[in-house]
């Protein structure tokens, strides 16, 4: 019989999460924040934020730091996209540190759904910021399914996705 799924929510294995979110044009401040939220139950912007008036377009951003990444992995879990994950968390790991994003249109619904490099998807982005000591044996440790005892996978392995997203086959 299998053991329960490792919870892990990063505050408490010293790993710092940081989550912020660009509002430009008619972005409503609610709105985003509640799909924020979705995926990251303990956001909260704390500051006074500027609703959008016709012809006044501005940018502002909405950012939380040292939250659980809980319900996020536990979201990876669900979908069953952990290997993606895995590719996507460690995409820009460097040292200590990563950054990846998310979509907003699908974190609406409690969905992750990675960006691809370079794309600006129609609802915006959410960036999420790792940062900590053994950041890459955590991002793996977080990813891990019981599919990779058959099929081992790390960082930057070979069965990584390349840089447009196109996931790697294998036969």
């Amino acid at each position: 019989m299998a053991g329960p799924i490792l919870k892990l929510s990063g505050k408490d294995e010293g790993i710092a999460v940081t989550v912020e979110s660009i509002l430009s044009g008619a972005d409503s401040p609610e709105k985003v924040a509640d799909c924020i939220t979705n995926i990251f139950p303990g956001f909260n912007n704390g500051s006074q934020l500027n609703h959008p008036e016709l012809g006044n377009a501005y940018q502002q951003i909405i950012r939380d730091e040292n939250l659980s990444i809980n319900e996020f992995l536990m979201l990876l879990h669900k979908q069953q996209i952990l290997d993606t994950a895995l590719d996507y968390m460690s995409r820009e790991l460097s040292s200590n540190q990563t950054k990846f994003e998310i979509l907003r249109q699908a974190a609406m619904t409690g969905k992750i759904s990675f960006n691809i490099p370079g794309e600006k998807p129609l609802g915006g982005l959410i960036t999420i910021r790792l940062e900590g000591k053994n950041l890459k044996d955590w991002i793996e440790a977080a990813t891990w399914h019981k599919g990779r005892d058959s099929i081992p996978r790390s960082i930057n392995d070979e069965l990584a996705m390349d840089d447009s997203g196109e996931a790697s086959t294998w036969i």
